[in-house]
């Protein structure tokens, strides 16, 4: 109901804002307890407060009537009203739940309260009767159905599929196949994943967020690799920071307790650098009352890990609007300045060749960003196919070299990479008369090891890794 209805119900009515997450967590209660009734349920997608439970295999149990009972006694804890419908469809079952006359009736005629079983095979009789309102369909198909004067489920299947097809696409032949009681929804088979935590502690309690930071990116490694094992992706994440103020020479009598904060991604990821990134976000605004002694990185939501996504640069894919929300939640995120967009500028080593602008707003597809105090390039540089991805800044390495100054292998972090093909030495120079002037010989190497190109350079102060190619 709306607010106002409800306001003249209880007129010390208290009106709250909705908490995604709170009610995330009673869903999962709620499915929690369905489970003890049957291994498959589902919350509906789109319909809140509504599940999906599978009801076959329960002649032994006492059939469907006593699931309806033991279903809906457990639905009360959260509706004193919730009602069960039974049915070989979602549709139907859904429809079973509103009744035209307000009566809930068994197979065998027998009022059954707030419960309705439909037959089995009988559901497009059932549905017949019906009027449309109980049959999701697009708002278009329904306006247009209703002008007709089709106000029935019976009235709907009557006409052809064809036909109902040509004039109202895809979108008209689902809402007819349902008005039949064709529906592909089904429960599924509910399983209780694996506990994904991760807890360390501290040898010393700290203030500072450099060790927290360091125990929060290792236990998100750990548990990026296990999601990435299951073709998992994680939705949000939780810290758990345990507080040593119940602790040390003049104890305060009471027991060190904990703080939870957590982060939501709008889209479920499985790295480890975003989720850090955001983590340490929430650990710069945590203000702590004591030092920190322990540490839980926990998952709290999980997804399937998808491998397809909306590609801001592929010219085929252009949705301003759903860009700029993905870019406003950055913004929200990372600050007034978290999303640019690369400018070429004149440079003839690849760190100087382009700099970072601020991306305003999108205007029909056009993007508007802040106004460039360099000059835009005019290098004149042939098309490349590949990327180069920079580091920060270029590391030392230790590179193995032939007589003749070939790069044979690199050794970095710990590791010894060999080197297949070394294409150079390409010598740049310039920029003497700034105070960084550079003068490098650079390879482009390539490792059959690692399957990867990668950037060195040589100048006076011995080897560089500048990046890799993508």
């Amino acid at each position: 109901m709306t607010v106002a209805a409800a306001r003249g119900r209880c007129a010390t009515l208290e009106v709250r804002d909705w908490d995604e997450l709170c009610v995330s967590r009673e869903v999962a209660r709620t499915s929690a307890a369905f489970l003890s009734a049957s291994p498959q349920v589902a919350p509906a997608a789109g319909l809140p407060g509504t599940w999906w439970v599978g009801a076959t295999g329960f002649e032994a149990l006492g059939g469907e009537s006593a699931l309806a009972e033991t279903l809906q006694r457990m639905a009360r804890v959260w509706h004193p009203s919730a009602r069960v419908g039974i049915a070989d469809s979602c549709v139907a079952a859904r429809a079973a739940t509103w009744p035209a006359d307000g009566r809930w009736r068994m197979a065998d005629g027998r009022n059954a309260g707030t419960r309705g079983i439909v037959p089995s095979g009988d559901d497009a009789a059932y549905l017949a009767s019906l009027p449309l309102s109980l049959i999701p369909m697009d708002a278009e198909v329904r306006e247009a159905l209703v002008a007709l004067g089709l106000g029935t489920c019976g009235a709907l299947t009557a006409l052809s599929g064809g036909d109902v097809e040509r004039r109202w696409g895809a979108a008209g032949l689902s809402a007819w196949r349902l008005a039949q009681g064709i529906d592909p929804r089904r429960p599924v088979l509910a399983h209780v994943g694996p506990s994904r935590q991760a807890h360390a502690e501290l040898a010393l309690s700290t203030t500072s967020a450099e060790p927290v930071l360091f125990l929060v990116r290792g236990a998100l490694e750990r548990l990026m690799a296990d999601l990435i094992r299951d073709g998992r992706a994680a939705a949000a994440v939780s810290i758990t920071l345990t507080l040593d103020d119940g602790r040390g020479a003049l104890p305060s009598g009471g027991m060190p307790h904990t703080v939870t904060r957590e982060v939501r991604v709008p889209r479920a990821i499985a790295r480890v650098a975003p989720w850090f990134e955001r983590c340490r976000a929430l650990l710069d605004t945590w203000t702590l009352t004591a030092p920190v002694c322990a540490v839980t990185v926990s998952i709290t939501a999980v997804a399937p890990l998808g491998a397809e996504q909306g590609d801001l640069l592929a010219p085929a894919w252009r949705d301003p609007a759903a860009a700029e929300a993905a870019f406003e939640r950055l913004r929200s995120t990372l600050g007034a300045r978290g999303v640019v967009r690369p400018v070429a500028k004149d440079g003839y080593c690849p760190e100087r060749e382009g700099l970072w602008l601020g991306l305003e707003t999108v205007d029909g597809g056009r993007w508007t960003v802040e106004t460039a105090t360099h000059p835009p390039s005019t290098v004149n540089r042939p098309p490349s196919t590949v990327t180069l991805r920079l580091l920060e800044s270029p590391e030392p390495v230790t590179v193995v070299a032939s007589p003749q100054g070939e790069p044979r292998a690199l050794n970095w972090h710990h590791r010894r990479i060999p080197i297949a093909r070394a294409r150079g030495p390409e010598r740049l120079s310039g920029e003497w008369w700034t105070d960084s002037p550079f003068a490098r010989d650079y390879w482009r190497c390539e490792s059959e090891e690692l399957e990867q190109e990668f950037l060195l350079y040589r100048d006076a102060q011995g080897w560089r890794l500048q990046g890799w190619y993508d």
